[in-house]
């Protein structure tokens, strides 16, 4: 008996270290980026003399300045605006396309379904960074057409948004068909019989049990989207449409002049701290959302 058991006991000794070590190293990982956060937060209510003498300090007195010098010299008011109308359209749009591909291929037979969902995964595997000069080609093409032919105007903030929905679909696809696939059938069947259609089950049944799924698809793009910098310096080349991250380069490019580094500081806060809000108000969600989407 001590024998047989003894190999087991020590295999499942290995194995408790190994996830404890796992769990420190994760919850050290935490702490050093809760610490960055707050040493950036403090950096913003501080004088640029604090920030050099003591980085590591309390402020003497909050600097909210700061954030009202950051926010006109960055132009932050049409920034923001920018921001949140190509992330909120830009976001549903990808969800509300990606919801119905999703859910016809977590229901096809997988033989059919495989070829299909490795199509996308491909689109996940190539960064965007390796197309970028046909993309701003093709935007520079669009402009073109729809300018002379179409409607005789046109903004890059549309090309701009066409764009985050076509690369952000992949990701979106593939996470909600695993999500749906771990739905159960009987409803569509139990729908069927009472004389449903299959549209009329994705909308009034399927599509509202995967609210978990939908709500952490749409805040991972939310998140994504917002912090997206390189195809706003790309493709949008008027200053006053660009997005807060490339606003955000601006100001850092102003304040190493003015040496007004609070201001620096409080632009990052004013770009990060609304999607540390968002996670932590849908962080539940989100985890949920991933760990039933991965059930099969």
């Amino acid at each position: 008996m001590t024998t047989t058991f003894q190999p087991r006991t020590r295999a499942h000794a290995i194995d408790g270290a190994i996830a404890t070590l796992i769990r420190i190293l994760l919850w050290v990982w935490v702490a050093l980026n809760l610490a960055v956060v707050a040493w950036i937060v403090l950096s913003s209510l501080k004088t640029t003399r604090e920030i050099f003498a003591q980085p590591f300090g309390l402020p003497a007195v909050p600097q909210w300045q700061n954030f009202v010098a950051a926010w006109q010299v960055a132009g932050f008011s049409g920034a923001a605006f920018n921001t949140i109308a190509l992330v909120a359209v830009s976001s549903v749009v990808i969800v509300v396309l990606a919801a119905p591909a999703a859910y016809v291929l977590a229901r096809i037979p997988r033989a059919s379904a495989v070829p299909v969902t490795t199509f996308f995964a491909l689109g996940m595997a190539i960064p965007f960074q390796a197309v970028l000069v046909p993309l701003f080609l093709i935007s520079n093409s669009l402009s073109d057409v729809m300018i002379q032919w179409v409607l005789g105007f046109w903004d890059d903030r549309i090309s701009l948004g066409l764009f985050y929905i076509v690369l952000s679909l992949p990701f979106t696809v593939f996470l909600l068909t695993a999500y749906f696939r771990n739905l159960p059938s009987e409803l569509e069947e139990a729908a069927a019989i009472d004389g449903a259609s299959p549209f009329r089950t994705f909308v009034q049944i399927m599509f509202p049990l995967a609210r978990p799924g939908i709500v952490t698809a749409l805040v991972l793009n939310i998140v994504s989207l917002w912090n997206e910098t390189l195809l706003v310096l790309v493709l949008v080349t008027d200053p006053e449409q660009r997005t807060l991250p490339a606003a955000l380069l601006n100001l850092y490019n102003t304040m190493q002049f003015t040496s007004n580094w609070g201001g620096l500081f409080a632009g990052i806060v004013i770009l990060v701290l609304p999607m540390i809000i968002l996670y932590l108000w849908v962080g539940r969600r989100i985890v949920e959302g991933m760990t039933q989407g991965a059930g099969k």
